[in-house]
C-alpha cells in the first residue's frame, strides 16, 4: 500500500498597510486570516502544513525600520506560535510555521518552528543565507545568519526539511537537507516578478531530483503598501522527486493548496538516480573555502 500523505501550504497577501493599521492591528488581521485557511486545511484532511514567510505580516525588509523589532517574538513560546501549536494539536497537523524570532534582546533571527501534530514543538531552523543586495530585500538590518544547521524533523507523517526562501539559491544546504533524511523540503519565501521568477519553477524541482525528496515552495501574494518593490505572485506548489510540480496555486489570490504525496516515490526515484551512492565528497573541498578568488587547475 503506498505511503501517501495529503500535505498543504499557505500563500496570502497582507493587504494593511503599516501608514493605516498598526503594528499589532497588522499581525493580529493576518494570524486571523490564516487560522482560517488552517482550519481549511484540516477539513481537507491535511496532515503537513507550511505557512508562507514572515506570515503574520508584510514583508517590511522592503524598509530598514527598528519599529519591525516588535513583531519578534521567542520560540517556541511566543504568543503566535502558542496559537499554532494549538491548532496543531486540534487537527492533529503537523506544521511548518515560520517567525520573526527574538533569542535575546537585539538578536533576531529569520526562523520556522516546527510542531508535531500532537502539538509538541520538534525544533526551529533559521534561515542561513541573508540577502542585502537588492533594492528592497534589506534583511541583514533584521536577521541574524542562522546558526543551527540544516537540521530535518521527525514528524509523525514524514520527516520535513526546511529552507527558508533566500536559501533556495543555495545547492549545498539542499543536499544536506536530503543527506539528513529529509522526505519533503518547505521553503517559505517573499519572492517578487522581474527578480528571480524565472527561477521559481526552475531551481527546486532541480533541488527535488539532484536530491530525491519532495519540496513544497510557498510565496506570498499581490503588492504591499507602502512599498514598491514588486509583486509577489503566488504560484506556491508542490513538487515531486523527478522535478514535476504536481500542485500549483494562483498567481494573484490567497489559497490553501493540497496534494497527495506518494513518499515511496522517493525510494522509487533514488534506486534509479544513484546520486547519493555516486556522490564525491572527498572531492568537494574548494566550495568550503572562504575565499572566492581561488581556482582549481587541472593538472595535465
Amino acid at each position: 500500500m503506498a505511503r501517501t500523505v495529503r500535505c498543504g501550504l499557505i500563500q496570502t497577501r497582507c493587504e494593511w498597510s503599516p501608514e493605516k493599521f498598526s503594528l499589532a492591528e497588522i499581525k493580529e488581521r493576518m494570524i486571523r486570516k490564516n487560522e482560517k485557511l488552517v482550519a481549511q486545511a484540516a477539513k481537507r484532511g491535511v496532515k503537513i502544513l507550511g505557512l508562507q514567510e514572515l506570515f503574520y505580516g508584510p514583508y517590511f525588509c522592503a524598509e530598514q525600520q527598528t519599529r519591525w523589532y516588535e513583531l519578534t517574538e521567542p520560540v517556541p513560546n511566543g504568543p503566535t506560535l502558542e496559537r499554532m501549536r494549538k491548532l496543531a494539536k486540534k487537527y492533529k497537523m503537523a506544521m511548518v510555521v515560520p517567525i520573526y524570532e527574538a533569542e535575546m534582546t537585539g538578536v533576531f533571527y529569520n526562523t520556522a518552528a516546527v510542531f508535531d501534530a500532537d502539538g509538541s514543538f520538534l525544533g526551529r531552523y533559521r534561515k542561513h543565507h541573508i540577502p542585502h543586495c537588492h533594492p528592497g530585500f534589506w534583511e541583514k538590518f533584521y536577521f541574524t545568519p542562522g546558526n543551527l544547521g540544516y537540521r530535518v524533523f521527525n514528524t509523525q507523517y514524514a520527516k520535513v526539511g526546511v529552507y527558508i526562501c533566500y536559501d533556495r539559491h543555495f545547492p549545498e544546504g539542499a543536499r544536506i537537507l536530503g543527506l539528513n533524511g529529509a522526505e519533503i523540503v518547505y521553503n517559505p519565501s517573499a519572492t517578487v516578478a522581474g527578480l528571480s521568477e524565472y527561477l521559481w519553477e526552475l531551481e527546486q524541482p532541480a533541488h527535488a531530483v539532484a536530491n530525491g525528496y519532495f519540496v513544497a515552495a510557498i510565496n506570498r501574494v499581490g503588492t504591499e503598501a507602502p512599498w514598491n518593490i514588486g509583486e509577489f505572485y503566488g504560484k506556491s506548489y508542490f513538487c515531486n522527486p523527478r522535478g514535476k510540480i504536481v500542485a500549483q496555486a494562483a498567481r494573484d489570490k490567497d489559497a490553501m493548496l493540497s496534494a497527495d504525496l506518494n513518499f515511496d516515490e522517493i525510494r522509487e526515484v533514488r534506486n534509479v538516480w544513484q546520486f547519493f551512492r555516486d556522490r564525491r565528497p572527498e572531492s568537494y573541498g574548494p566550495i568550503a573555502e572562504t575565499g572566492s578568488s581561488k581556482t582549481v587547475e587541472a593538472a595535465d
